[in-house]
């Protein structure tokens, strides 16, 4: 049975968060904490339960208005239910393409954490229409198709971890110590070093920098599920990342650096501390988050990867984006205004590059 979450009912609310949380394919994204994050979507969240009520599937579904009228829908990281329960699934889907022809969109997504291999659910997904290219280019996709992990967390301890390290992640962390870099957990006090930090590091590599609420409104959604953590040499804030701990997964959501000082390995220091806090908690996972497609064979070159990689974890590869446009025309109309939006960022980066050169 498909119903809608009453937002309005903090016991609901409290038992969806908490379904969401016990799934292995639960994710920080499709806590109400994601909704309250993103508030310029609007947002519905649909339950799949059984015979007695209780939940045995969900998904958070933001909507994004657009200009002419249109409409999308999304479900980041979604939709969540328990392995085996292809039924739930299907239903979910059903529920989902029902209240997007109810409301009007011109297309229904979802990335749902199933890996590349997962092939049950990528032809349960495009049985049911869902348009799926497995070779998307990088960067193309909402959330990276490729994420470095460490996994198998669960009963190591620190000396363990540490351990686990390349030689030369070991030794770096050590110089970020001798060098006296202090990596602080901080509240939104400092929220003004970490921004400035985020739009150096925007500037650097071609993005569009998120302005100082919409980081504000992290620690206000997740609590103490949410960390600021940032390194300071010689009194300067040098680096920082915003870091969740949810549904056993601890998550590198956000990260920034100044251009200067990398001679003293912030990132390094700054890793450990947030892998530290993810041992603490239990989690079963330490998640760096995306790096590029390729880097799933092990040969990569990539500069993010090759720092992801000291620690010795492992690139995981997800199926991707499924999409199923209901209004094919408005969704050509979507796909150009998406390219006209980054078109300025793609331009001032490839001249960075040839200034460079």
């Amino acid at each position: 049975m498909i119903a809608y979450l009453n937002e309005k009912d903090k016991a609901a609310c409290a038992e969806y968060e908490a379904f969401v949380e016990s799934c292995k394919l639960g994710n920080f994204m499709q806590s109400l904490g994601w909704a309250h994050v993103k508030n310029n979507w609007g947002h519905t969240v649909l339950l799949s339960k059984d015979e007695t009520g209780a939940i045995r599937g969900s998904m958070l579904l933001l909507s994004r208005r657009l200009p002419l009228g249109l409409s999308m829908l999304y479900a980041p990281r979604g939709p969540v239910w328990r392995a085996g329960e292809d039924g739930v699934f299907r239903e979910l889907l059903e529920g989902a393409k029902a209240h997007a022809k109810k409301t009007g969109a011109f297309l229904l997504r979802f990335d749902p954490l199933i890996l590349a291999e997962d092939q049950k659910e990528i032809d349960l997904l495009t049985g049911e229409g869902f348009a799926f290219t497995p070779d998307m280019p990088d960067y193309t996709t909402t959330q990276p198709r490729t994420n470095y992990i460490l996994p198998d967390l669960i009963g190591k301890s620190e000396e363990e971890m540490l351990a686990s390290f390349k030689q030369k992640c070991r030794y770096n962390i050590k110089v970020a110590k001798k060098h006296g870099v202090e990596c602080v957990i901080c509240g939104k006090e400092k929220l003004d070093d970490f921004v400035r930090l985020s739009r150096i590091t925007a500037e650097r590599d071609g993005f569009i920098a998120r302005d100082y609420s919409y980081f504000e409104r992290m620690p206000d959604a997740y609590g103490d599920r949410i960390r600021l953590y940032l390194c300071y040499y010689d009194g300067k804030a040098i680096s920082g990342a915003i870091t969740s701990v949810y549904a056993g997964v601890a998550s590198y959501i956000y990260g920034a650096s100044d251009n200067e000082y990398r001679n003293v390995m912030p990132n390094y220091l700054m890793q450990w501390e947030m892998i530290r806090w993810a041992l603490e908690e239990n989690c079963r996972v330490y998640d760096f988050m995306g790096v590029p497609n390729d880097c799933i064979k092990g040969d990569c070159q990539n500069g993010v990867y090759r720092f992801k990689a000291q620690f010795n974890g492992k690139a995981e590869a997800y199926a991707g984006e499924f999409d199923l446009v209901l209004r094919p025309l408005c969704n050509r109309l979507f796909l150009l205004m998406q390219w006209a939006h980054s078109l300025p960022g793609k331009l001032r980066h490839r001249l960075r590059k040839l200034k460079s050169r």
